[in-house]
């Protein structure tokens, strides 16, 4: 069985979402960077953390978050990412919300070097930075009404699901195999999911929403390898 949220269907924002869309774009574009430029590409931009950790290659920390190691992975990733990312810009205004989405791509990457800094698997995917957007959703509108795919085995409908149980279950589930992963460090050898990355992004989410909000009457813009 699985879940693939689409839109809040309790709330639309009343501003076009462009620093969503503009991030989305920049991915896809690198994407296809990634598709010409090939395993050296890769290599050359992807995050591996004993490098960070080293002090070495640190602009890795921000061409990574913009990396994916596929179709389906990018794919996933932009899904949850338009899933709640306009409302949270809409609140926030686009300065604020692109310095925390930044920042919450940081805070996952520090959170995934933290569990293993001698890795030396790549690490790339905004999964981190996005999960720091499912966390500031989580606290800012948990009673909004999902509008999702429920996939059970070859049948799909249409339902609705508050905010606070998907965000909630999937953030378990992330706590679950973080859990499992560090007990058996082995299984992450092999290029797997950065559940570091997405626990690490989303508290970071989660905590500072709230002070990413934009005051009454700012305008919108202010005021002028591992796979996450």
């Amino acid at each position: 069985m699985g879940v693939i949220p689409l839109s809040d269907a309790s709330r639309r924002p009343v501003r076009m979402p462009v620093v969503t869309a503009s991030i989305i774009a920049v991915n896809v574009v690198v994407f296809l960077l990634e598709l010409f430029g090939g395993e050296p590409f890769i290599t050359k931009w992807s995050l591996v953390p004993a490098d960070i950790a080293a002090g070495r290659h640190l602009i890795t920390i921000l061409t990574s978050m913009f990396m994916h190691g596929s179709v389906s992975h990018i794919l996933g990733n932009m899904v949850f990412f338009w899933a709640f990312g306009p409302e949270l810009e809409d609140l926030m205004g686009g300065r604020r919300y692109l310095v925390y989405y930044l920042l919450g791509g940081l805070a996952a990457t520090a959170a995934q070097v933290g569990v293993d800094p001698t890795s030396t698997v790549p690490n790339l995917g905004a999964s981190g930075a996005i999960a720091a957007v499912m966390g500031g959703f989580l606290v800012t509108y948990p009673r909004d009404q999902i509008r999702s795919l429920l996939i059970i085995f070859i049948f799909v409908r249409m339902t609705y699901i508050p905010a606070a149980l998907l965000i909630g279950v999937w953030f378990l589930t992330q706590l679950v195999n973080l859990g499992a992963v560090t007990q058996h460090p082995q299984a992450a050898a092999g290029g797997g999911v950065a559940y570091a990355a997405h626990v690490g992004g989303f508290i970071f989410g989660a905590v500072t929403a709230r002070l990413f909000e934009r005051r009454p009457g700012a305008p919108a813009f202010g005021a002028t390898g591992m796979r996450s």
